[in-house]
């Protein structure tokens, strides 16, 4: 796996410093990716087939590379550090199937989902058993603030889905409801990967809540640039369908922001958009029109590269160093991603 083969060719130097960030933890990512592989073992063979088709399918291992980073930063040496980054990545795989059964997506990082391939049966099952499955290797490890951390943040993701969820099709979600509902949904789990690696290295509660708010504030821009993508990608490079959010009924911040410029004619036209059973062609990209005369996708992108800059602040009580650099190069790729 290499981050740095989901770059855009147009930001080659940021390339350069994420391969030099990867390098760092190079060895550590292998063996996270074979931890998966073993973790993925069972007798029934849908299991291992849909896990390790996720696997192949090129996936960022974001959070894994996360945990690694904020465990050297904090001068872990030990080696639970590697089952504890698949563990994160099983619950986060997990998340995804279930998601994708809502969403009644086709593709997921360019291939056929795994609900369009084996049905969603099968991948709610399997998102079931990635999640069991984690929780049982994590009573093992044995860390009762690590299974706190944890536990609470699959618990806040959980609300986040059914509170997006229950927002469908509604226009009146304000920015700071939906900033609400990502932070729950998307940085929960990305800030508690954070801390975990705080947590391993037994450091201060000030560097754990240091480490912890890096991951609360880069997870909220991630979801920032996730959703923005959604309206200017094209679906070879983005992996996934473009305007799926706005077929589904998802209020994101560019539509939002959108809706408190645009005309009341503009906002009819949205409202009858989001409300019919599919999304044509010539309607999303009148929709994409009414959020780029109103500056949506430029405020979401500003607001992202806000917390990105908070997030690098909350790091300054490190000293700095090649890890703690190779965690901005990390921040910054959250804004630069073009999938």
């Amino acid at each position: 796996m290499n981050l740095s083969e989901n770059i855009h060719p147009s930001v080659e130097l940021r390339t350069t410093a994420i391969e030099k960030a990867l390098e760092l933890i190079r060895e550590d990512l292998e063996k996270v990716d074979l931890e998966f592989r073993k973790n993925l073992q069972s007798d029934v063979s849908i299991i291992s087939a849909i896990g390790e088709y996720l696997l192949l399918s090129g996936g960022k291992r974001f959070r894994p590379i996360l945990l690694l980073l904020s465990a050297k930063l904090c001068g872990y040496q030990g080696d639970r550090h590697i089952p504890l980054a698949s563990l994160v990545e099983f619950i986060h795989t997990a998340t995804l199937l279930h998601d994708d059964v809502v969403d009644k997506a086709e593709i997921r990082r360019g291939n056929i989902s795994a609900n369009s391939k084996w049905g969603n049966e099968a991948s709610v099952l399997v998102g079931d058993f990635l999640f069991t499955k984690s929780f049982s290797l994590l009573v093992e490890k044995g860390n009762w603030e690590i299974f706190q951390v944890l536990s609470r943040a699959t618990t806040l993701m959980a609300e986040g889905e059914l509170e997006e969820l229950i927002r469908t099709d509604d226009l009146c979600l304000t920015e700071e409801g939906y900033l609400s509902i990502i932070t729950r949904k998307t940085a929960s789990l990305i800030s508690a990967t954070s801390q975990v690696g705080a947590i391993l290295a037994d450091v201060s509660e000030e560097r754990k809540k240091a480490l912890s708010r890096f991951g609360l504030d880069v997870g909220i821009a991630f979801q920032l640039m996730d959703d923005n993508l959604d309206y200017t990608s094209r679906e070879e490079e983005f992996g996934k369908e473009i305007g799926i959010d706005l077929q589904r009924g998802k209020i994101t911040l560019p539509l939002i922001h959108a809706l408190r410029h645009c005309t009341p004619e503009e906002k009819t036209f949205v409202q009858e958009t989001v409300d019919k059973a599919s999304l044509t062609k010539e309607a999303f990209l009148r929709v994409v029109q009414i959020i780029e005369r109103s500056h949506g996708i430029r405020y979401s992108c500003e607001k992202a590269k806000d917390y990105i800059d908070r997030a690098k602040r909350h790091l300054h009580l490190f000293q700095d160093s090649e890890v703690r650099q190779a965690l901005f190069t990390l921040a910054d790729y959250v804004i630069e991603r073009k999938l």
